[in-house]
């Protein structure tokens, strides 16, 4: 436990102290959320960050501190463990190093070299490997045993090589050596299968393709896996380039046994030892530990990526509890309406035919109308799927014909809405309600609260990342449900109006708890201070000390239970309002008064000077919600689908999605644009996260539009030149969409130099100087890769 508190300091630039207290913290079964805010004092003032790195890692090390144990008995258990090996085992920093050191003496089954040995013919390999200067046809006469399968020369010989084959192939410093030789040299690449030219054509770009192993990015590693998962693409790892890519590994493996063709007797065929034991044992297995650490590194940027979208969409701007009409917009099957009141209780549902084929536009106006005077409603949300600007166009005429009403309507993602009607959940929390109608009860309260609403789905089925579908699935739940926990955790909860799963999310409850939570306040009806908690069934004081900082009563009875300070600091709070002279409720929201007190006037033994300064910085704004302030993507009029693009057209949209080679943008013609990652800023872009997050609005100008593909160009840099070499943007303006002009390369392919997802396969990328025609070219393959993902 010692080495892994010396490894966790060291990786996190932390003191051990601070590392053994966390440790100890989260061993007994407190939450990150909760270290992270009420144990400063203990782990030294580690952040959220600091301690999700921690609680990884420490899995990760005691995972291979148990194996290192298993190891060391196996060995030991054999006879074979010696003082040099036990060190070498003790100080293997990695699990791969710990299984190349095992492997020598890991049980297997009966293997050519075992089968040799017991045939007696190790003295022979030991022999020709010492001294190369015997001759092996003249050694090896003297093992002919006919008895023992030993039939000739040759087959003394052949189980020789098996022998010395199995030595080299198990060495573990020559395996590492040649591993990371490989990963910094080797060059993976990819061919379409015979006959799947036409059922991968959607993996095109990858039918004869190339790159270093190491410098593949995520996104296009992953590509790769799918379209070999599927039968579509071959993948061979070479060991680099030139007409014998084997040649340096070979070289590393003589050399490593002081083997050379200095024209003795023995050289030749121990340099076809080494040969053989490169290309069918040591490669072989190489081959297979290099790919599958492109892909975990793959699967791990991936998920990261998702987790930040995540968090971006989670901690999105609520618009607040006002009454809300949600719109689940559609054509011949009808625009699904739902009402709900402050709190997001469903008061009614309709379903509208304002469009083809009935064109009940009138009607559908007049029936809003009447739902929004009757309930009192605010705001419109609108989900953003087929139909959606149409129903923008219904809603604002609304608003037009009815200013009395004082009405908004925003269009927002209704990623994982039906997702969400389907569930569970849904079913239980609105039990008689057509499944086709939740989808708008669940687009008007994602605009009153989105981190409330979103918790109610399925991480993964929200829709923000790259190949979610591909990836190590327990690592990306572990990943996302960290997500989740520490946004709802940042955010506070209200214990009166919560719901099951918003509840779950919060520190120290579980799913059962915070059931029994909302049953308790059903039957008793709202909490009135946080010590009531104490009578929900098993929530005991272990589970209240969790949860009761993250859980907020407003208007209780309390003052501080609206706020983040927790029940065992109120002490210090009482200190502070008798230092001041002042009662809580004045004192509250007082900043001049809290800005002069001097923090280490309140500390004690038990709640230090950064308890006491979260404490001030708490009282000054009590229950503070950490989101932006809520504002909306304005879409230009007239602009609702591709024909209406123009390039050159600066728009306003939301972020969707980011990935590691752009981002990609709803600017409100049923079809996200791509902001390749050249074209978000006026400087170089390593990570597209550094500019922009899920959610965020941006200004962006069109540069090409590919009608039919459906592909739309965009840029963040609003004096980005259009491209000249499509005149009207894969359009002919006067007239007919998605005619390409003679002479003209095809729509959305890149030209001769361009290159695919993130810049050329096996090339370099550009930075913000690329031109715009390269970068809407690097953009249409990228957006291609991303949909198929």
């Amino acid at each position: 436990m010692q080495s892994i508190v010396q490894i966790l300091a060291e990786e996190l630039s932390a003191r051990p102290a601070q590392i053994e207290a966390a440790v100890s913290l989260l061993d007994d079964g407190a939450t990150v959320p909760f270290i992270a805010r009420y144990r400063k004092e203990a782990t030294g003032g580690l952040d959220d960050v600091q301690l999700r790195n921690l609680e990884q890692r420490l899995g990760y090390l005691r995972e291979l501190e148990e194996r290192r144990t298993a190891v060391l008995k196996s060995i030991d258990e054999q006879g074979k463990l010696d003082d040099a090996l036990r060190a070498e085992i003790a100080a293997a920093e990695t699990k791969q190093r710990l299984e190349d050191l095992y492997l020598p003496y890991k049980p297997k089954r009966r293997t050519k070299a075992q089968i040799a040995r017991e045939a007696g013919l190790e003295p022979l390999a030991d022999a020709l490997l010492a001294d190369p200067s015997l001759s092996p046809e003249a050694c090896a006469a003297d093992y002919v045993d006919v008895g023992k399968g030993v039939a000739d020369a040759a087959a003394a010989l052949e189980g020789a090589r098996q022998i010395l084959m199995e030595r080299f192939a198990e060495d573990p410093q020559l395996t590492g050596r040649l591993r990371e030789r490989l990963w910094e040299q080797g060059v993976l690449v990819s061919r379409v299968m015979d006959g799947k030219e036409g059922e991968g054509a959607k993996f095109s770009d990858y039918f004869d393709y190339r790159e270093p192993i190491a410098r593949i990015p995520s996104h296009r590693a992953l590509a790769l896996f799918r379209g070999r998962n599927q039968g579509i693409l071959s993948l061979e790892l070479l060991a680099g380039d030139g007409d014998d890519p084997d040649a340096p590994c070979r070289a590393l493996i003589a050399g490593q046994f002081g083997i050379a063709q200095r024209g003795r007797p023995a050289d030749a065929w121990l340099l076809e030892t080494v040969r053989k034991a490169w290309r069918i044992k040591l490669m072989v297995r190489l081959d297979l530990d290099l790919k599958g650490r492109l892909l975990e590194a793959a699967e791990a940027e991936a998920i990261q990526v998702f987790a930040k979208n995540l968090k971006a969409l989670l901690l999105a701007a609520p618009a607040g509890r006002l009454p809300t009409i949600g719109l689940d917009p559609g054509l011949r099957t009808g625009v699904k309406l739902a009402v709900v009141d402050g709190t997001g209780r469903v008061v009614e549902t309709d379903t509208l035919y304002p469009h083809v084929p009935k064109n009940q536009w009138d009607a559908s106006i007049a029936r809003l109308a009447t739902l929004a005077a009757r309930h009192g409603v605010k705001l419109i949300s609108i989900g953003n799927g087929t139909a959606s600007r149409e129903t923008d166009r219904l809603a604002r005429e609304l608003i037009r014909r009815h200013p009395e009403l004082g009405l908004r309507s925003l269009v927002v993602n209704e990623a994982g809405a039906s997702v969400y009607s389907a569930s569970e959940y849904a079913s239980r929390e609105l039990p008689t309600m057509d499944v086709s109608l939740r989808g708008a009860v669940s687009i008007a309260r994602r605009l009153q609260d989105p981190l409330a609403e979103l918790v109610k789905i399925e991480p993964k089925a929200i829709g923000v990342g790259q190949y979610q579908h591909d990836l190590n699935q327990t690592g990306l739940a572990r990943s996302l449900d960290a997500v989740v926990e520490d946004c709802v955790n940042a955010v506070g909860v209200d214990v009166n109006t919560a719901s099951v799963p918003l509840l779950a999310q919060v520190s120290g409850l579980t799913a059962t708890i915070a059931e029994n939570l909302v049953r308790y306040r059903e039957e008793n009806g709202a909490f009135r201070n946080r010590a009531q908690l104490k009578r929900v069934p098993r929530l005991g004081d272990k589970t209240f000390q969790q949860c009761a900082g993250f859980l907020r009563i407003n208007d209780g009875d309390e003052p501080l239970d609206a706020s983040a300070v927790h029940p065992e600091a109120y002490p210090v709070v009482r200190r502070i309002v008798e230092g001041t002279g002042r009662d809580v409720r004045s004192l509250i929201g007082d900043s001049a008064t809290l800005r002069r007190l001097d923090a280490r006037q309140f500390a004690d033994a038990l709640f230090g000077e950064p308890t006491v300064r979260d404490i001030l910085v708490e009282l000054e704004k009590p229950g503070r919600d950490p989101r932006p302030e809520f504002r909306a993507a304005e879409f230009m009029d007239g602009v609702e689908t591709l024909e209406d693009l123009r390039p050159g057209m600066v728009l306003e949209g939301s972020v969707t999605n980011v990935t590691n080679f752009g981002a990609f943008v709803d600017i409100g013609v049923h079809q996200d644009g791509l902001v390749h990652i050249s074209m978000l800023a006026d400087r170089f872009v390593k990570d597209p996260h550094a500019v922009v997050q899920s959610g965020q609005l941006v200004k962006v100008k069109v540069l090409e539009v590919d009608l039919k593909r459906r592909r739309i160009a965009l840029s963040m840099r609003l004096d980005a030149p259009v491209p000249e070499h499509d005149g009207a943007s894969r359009r002919d303006a006067s007239a007919r969409p998605g005619r390409q002009q003679p002479g003209r390369p095809r729509p959305g392919r890149p030209r001769p130099g361009q290159g695919s997802a993130g810049g050329a396969p096996g090339g370099k990328r550009r930075g913000a100087e690329h031109s715009a025609g390269t970068a809407t070219g690097s953009m249409a393959a990228a957006f291609a890769k991303a949909r198929r993902g």
